[in-house]
């Protein structure tokens, strides 16, 4: 196992940059997620990594090893793809051993390694049989064993599951974490979608248009948002954004909506916030439909989830949602009250979207 060091990475295509000067470091161990809209620039770093694609700038290490014009078979890094690139005329055992083969291995050292991640990921009884005799979360773990046979220093997965439906993918999350909890590999994961970010990594790099947005725990993120991007992609349902402007109050301050209705702020952001122009975030768990006060909110959609209740509708002019942990008697067209916990208010400035 090695860590990782990613150094004022560039990459340029003709007269487009796509990466900007990225810079971070995963520890021996970690596993990390990169995570962004798709065309943000995380499949292309990965590609860097792997030796797929051409560093323009900046440096990639492994461990202590240099690793920019390394050839990739040499990098001793294992990568799995979202199509699982099996070969369909082997089997799911030669399929597994067959960079261990090229490497001119024994072959009951193959057929050692090979069992060892058959029972790791609950391939023995599929051993014997082709690709298109699987499913697909069963030829996924078919690439994830071919990667764990060749024991590299670092993992890399490139959108495994987005081939998946819904609920294979969220049983194919917990295999995954506890995959790495066995083998503790290095490992750099790509992503589109933040809540496989959120639930299996231990850092999270955000990133835009080539650049790194935030980097930090995915608990961190979802609490301190850096900025407007990062608050609206971490989160599902995404948080709320209201614009309007801090006025003080006799407590300190309050968030006051155009239509003049007033949010109160927690404690820090009453005491430090300034006067002027603001975006006022909170997220749906945070809001709370009453009936007998509160901001008016007119309700569009209902959605009952059984174990809570999804409110979506406007204020003003903004669309908002609340998810309620009960069910509340509501139905579309009508206006009711919805009030904020101030002590998870966020404020960012409207200009340049940074958190205040």
């Amino acid at each position: 196992m090695a860590s990782v060091q990613v150094a004022r990475l560039e990459k340029v295509y003709g007269s487009f940059k796509a990466i900007h000067g990225v810079s971070f470091t995963i520890e021996d161990g970690q596993f990390v997620a990169l995570v962004g809209p798709s065309g943000c620039g995380k499949s292309t770093i990965l590609r860097m990594i792997a030796g797929l694609e051409d560093i323009t700038a900046g440096v990639v290490k492994i461990g202590d090893r240099v690793i920019n014009h390394v050839e990739p078979k040499k990098r001793d890094i294992a990568m799995v793809f979202q199509n699982y690139a099996l070969y369909p005329h082997m089997t799911v055992a030669e399929n597994m051993g067959f960079s261990l083969r090229l490497r001119g291995v024994a072959k009951d050292e193959i057929r050692q390694h090979v069992a060892e991640a058959a029972r790791i990921l609950g391939l023995q009884d599929h051993l014997e049989r082709f690709p298109r005799q699987l499913s697909g979360g069963q030829r996924q773990r078919v690439a994830m064993g071919r990667a764990i046979v060749r024991a590299p220093q670092v993992f890399l997965f490139d959108e495994p599951l987005s081939n998946l439906d819904a609920k294979l993918r969220v049983a194919m999350r917990a295999e995954l974490k506890t995959l790495h909890q066995k083998l503790r590999t290095t490992t750099i994961y790509v992503t589109h979608d933040q809540i496989e970010a959120m639930t299996m990594a231990d850092q999270v790099v955000v990133m835009r248009d080539g650049i790194v947005e935030q980097i930090g725990g995915p608990l961190d993120l979802y609490d301190r948002p850096a900025n407007l991007f990062v608050a609206g992609f971490i989160g599902s349902p995404s948080m709320n954004f209201l614009h309007g402007a801090i006025e003080a109050s006799a407590d300190g301050a309050d968030f006051v909506l155009p239509d003049g209705h007033r949010l109160p702020l927690g404690g820090d952001l009453s005491g430090s916030a300034r006067p002027g122009p603001a975006v006022y975030g909170i997220r749906p768990e945070h809001l709370e439909v009453d009936g007998s006060g509160g901001v008016p909110t007119r309700v569009d959609v209902v959605e009952p989830m059984g174990s809570d209740t999804q409110v979506i509708g406007h204020i003003g002019e903004t669309p908002v949602t609340a998810i309620c942990r009960r069910r509340v008697p509501v139905r579309p067209g009508e206006v009711i009250g919805v009030r904020a916990d101030p002590e998870h208010a966020h404020l960012f400035d409207p200009e340049t979207g940074l958190r205040l």
